[in-house]
């Protein structure tokens, strides 16, 4: 079977056809082809094992797309060589879009296209073909197949699939900078033609930016662009195929460029001088203005960090950068007065934190300005000439005593009086008074330093012409102390003394209190008053340490004789004038024990309440010691008896058995076995032999009588 194509597709088809119909006319084709080196035989006819020739073999056809002919596109034409021409042969075609885009001519064999194709959808159909004998219906040749190409025509323009774009670069950037690329894509085969070879160019962007052709890099193309000058640039990027010439498609995109800023612009102070207006009553550590110096960058490279350069003005200002509004914000270091300096000049530089050394040759990146600080004169409160008092005054000093004085002065230029007065808001002390105008404090009470030693009072002073203003300043007042209160003897208990003490020794130390100051109370001197007769027990003797030991006059003090004894004692203290007091110790005998180094009565309080000596109490306790022994062994004897005794047979001995009848003299003998008295052993063994299932019983009791009798006792137990 020969397939034909068209002579009208193309210069290439052409070529094709020509060279087709050549070959098929100078070789006639065989009767059938079989395709892949196999035989097929007919239906009906033997098989043949030979290889049949085919006058031509064409495998393939080209078709057009986007074809908008009224008519349908022809394609091309099968032969077969067994189509004499008289309608006996038919031509079936299957494959892909067979019957519905491919339809051929059952009797000539021409294949034509019903439908407009698209090559970027489908780029190739597969079909069959065979010729078949109209009248036997079987087929004359084996099936063959071919491909029908759909060939490309310049129908797609180019595409930026991800356009809009945005890029950034930085401002005053040198000319051809990269700054972004581009990439168009085209349906169309780039495999024939031009008609998927694209070619860049720049519509809109120019002279600032460039592009390449055939790469699609954009690139800076005018140098020092400016940031603050003009930040956003819209560039027009065309994308042309059939390599730019015309005739070709196209297609474009934006993309939106900015500059990013470098700190290419150093700060600028608007004006250069400026005034500000503070009042003298500004407290110290905060903000009395404040100052800002422009910067056109952006970000860090647009950070101001402000000082200020001349010493005087910085030792009473100070100044810091508030990082959100870049203001330089001004604050006082020290306190104003308007009596002393009415106005300062500060010098002020605001410099950038993040210099480019790139852009060093523009200038130093730093401004400077000058600020005059006006003070603004407030009425202010008095000033007291001290931050705080400390006065004194004697206790028992009569009512309106002077204490001290305080003073005040208006610090403005007015001078206006003082007037003062105690706050007793917060104290509630009544103790004192001030004059109203000279500020002299005086006590309306007499004051005791023993009951309070110190006073704390507020005085507020005021201004006559403006009341409201006020100060306060805190007085305090020392109570000094007068020897107003004798010593007194200082005991801690009774004083002890040891029934074996002897004569010269110290039996105790004593001291003495005084409520006065040290000034008026340690130095105490003890004796005993003159005034009383000689005491032969015991003796006084002054330490000269504000102490004194009391000394035993003998030896051998007895507690049954005299338990306690009474000492006077006079002692004064070292004041102006001196004072002094008597006061009575008791010393109570006791019996010590050796080598304790506490003197104490209790264990012999006892003793001394039932009026018995050592000696008798270690006797009462050995004689309740002996009794206890006593009881304890009677109740072990006790409790032996109670044990049940044991019998044995073996060991028959005499029991003695008590009964009440009398003795009847010879008489008696027919009663009992003389036999058994004579040999209990024997009288024993007879017994048992009556009575094996009864015991003898150890012991009998029976009435007090005249008679006694012994028998034997199998243990020889008596009672």
């Amino acid at each position: 079977m020969r397939i034909t194509a068209p002579s009208c597709l193309c210069p290439f088809l052409v070529c094709l056809c020509f060279v087709q119909r050549c070959y098929g006319s100078g070789h006639p084709p065989p009767a059938r082809v079989l395709a892949k080196n196999q035989t097929r035989p007919v239906e009906g006819e033997t098989e043949v094992h030979h290889r049949p020739k085919r006058g031509w073999i064409w495998n393939q056809f080209f078709v057009l797309e986007e074809h908008i002919g009224p008519d349908a596109q022809y394609v091309g034409k099968l032969h077969s060589n067994s189509d004499k021409g008289d309608g006996s042969v038919r031509y079936i075609l299957t494959g892909e879009g067979a019957g519905t885009i491919f339809i051929i001519d059952e009797v000539t064999g021409d294949i034509h296209a019903t439908k407009s194709l698209d090559r970027e959808k489908k780029t190739h159909y597969v079909l069959h073909a065979q010729a078949i004998d109209r009248h036997t219906n079987k087929p004359l040749e084996p099936e063959s197949e071919f491909i029908i190409k759909v060939q490309d025509i310049n129908d797609n323009a180019p595409k930026f699939p991800d356009g809009p774009f945005v890029a950034s670069v930085p401002e005053m950037s040198e000319v051809g900078t990269s700054v972004f690329q581009v990439t168009a894509t085209d349906a169309d085969d780039p495999t024939y033609g031009n008609s998927a070879r694209v070619v860049y160019s720049i519509l809109q962007g120019q002279p600032y930016f460039s592009v390449d052709p055939k790469t699609g890099v954009i690139r800076t193309a005018l140098a020092n662009m400016d940031r603050e000058a003009r930040e956003h640039y819209a560039v027009v990027i065309q994308a042309k195929d059939m390599a730019g010439q015309v005739g070709g498609l196209s297609g474009s995109t934006t993309i939106n460029i900015t500059l990013t800023d470098v700190n290419d612009n150093p700060p600028k102070f608007p004006q250069k001088n400026y005034q500000l207006y503070v009042p003298e009553s500004a407290q110290v550590g905060k903000a009395v203005g404040k100052i800002k110096a422009n910067d056109e960058d952006l970000g860090v490279n647009a950070e101001i960090k402000y000082s200020i350069i001349n010493a005087d003005g910085a030792s009473v200002f100070s100044i810091a950068t508030d990082r959100e509004t870049r203001e330089g914000i001004i604050s006082l270091r020290k306190p104003l007065n308007y009596e002393k300096k009415a106005d300062y000049t500060l010098h002020i530089e605001g410099a950038n934190t993040h210099p480019d050394l790139r852009f060093s040759h523009l200038g130093p990146f730093k401004d400077r300005a000058t600020l005059k600080i006006t003070v603004g004169d407030v009425d202010e409160p008095p000033v007291f000439s001290m931050d705080y008092y400390i006065m004194d005054v004697f206790e028992n000093a009569p009512v309106g005593t002077e204490v001290g004085a305080v003073t005040a002065r208006d610090p403005d230029s007015t001078n206006s009086a003082i007037r003062y007065f105690i706050d007793r808001s917060l104290h509630g002390d009544t103790y004192f008074n001030i004059d109203a105008n000279s500020g002299t404090i005086k006590t309306t009470h007499v004051l005791d330093r023993e009951e309070m030693a110190w006073h704390n009072i507020t005085v507020i002073a005021s201004e006559v012409d403006n009341p409201s203003l006020l100060s306060h300043v805190p007085v305090t007042v020392q109570v000094l102390d007068v020897n107003d209160n004798p010593p007194q003897i200082a005991t801690e208990g009774e004083v002890i003394v040891c029934e074996g003490i002897r004569p010269g020794q110290v039996i105790q130390t004593i001291t003495a209190v005084d409520k006065d100051d040290f000034a008026n109370g340690p130095r105490f001197s003890f004796s005993l008053p003159k005034d009383t007769p000689l005491n032969p027990n015991f003796t006084l003797k002054d330490n000269e340490d504000s102490t004194a030991s009391i000394v035993a006059r003998r030896r051998r003090f007895s507690r049954t004789a005299q338990e306690f004894y009474r000492l006077e004692v006079a002692v004064s203290d070292g004041g102006e004038p001196a004072l002094s007091s008597t006061g009575t110790l008791t010393l109570r005998v006791c019996a010590c024990e050796r080598g304790a180094r506490v003197r104490t009565c209790q264990a012999e309080a006892f003793l001394s309440s039932a009026g018995l000596s050592t000696g008798a109490l270690i006797a009462i306790l050995l004689c309740v010691v002996i009794l206890l022994v006593i009881v304890v062994l009677f109740i072990t004897l006790r409790r032996s008896k109670k044990e049940p005794l044991i019998i044995s047979e073996e060991d028959v001995r005499e029991n003695v058995v008590t009964y009440d009848d009398e003795g009847g003299g010879e008489e008696d003998t027919e009663a009992f076995d003389i036999i058994a008295l004579r040999n209990p052993a024997a009288a024993a063994a007879e017994e048992l032999k009556f009575r094996r299932d009864v015991r003898p019983e150890a012991l009998q009791r029976v009435p007090r009588g005249a008679g006694v009798a012994r028998s034997p006792s199998p243990d020889g137990a008596l009672d």
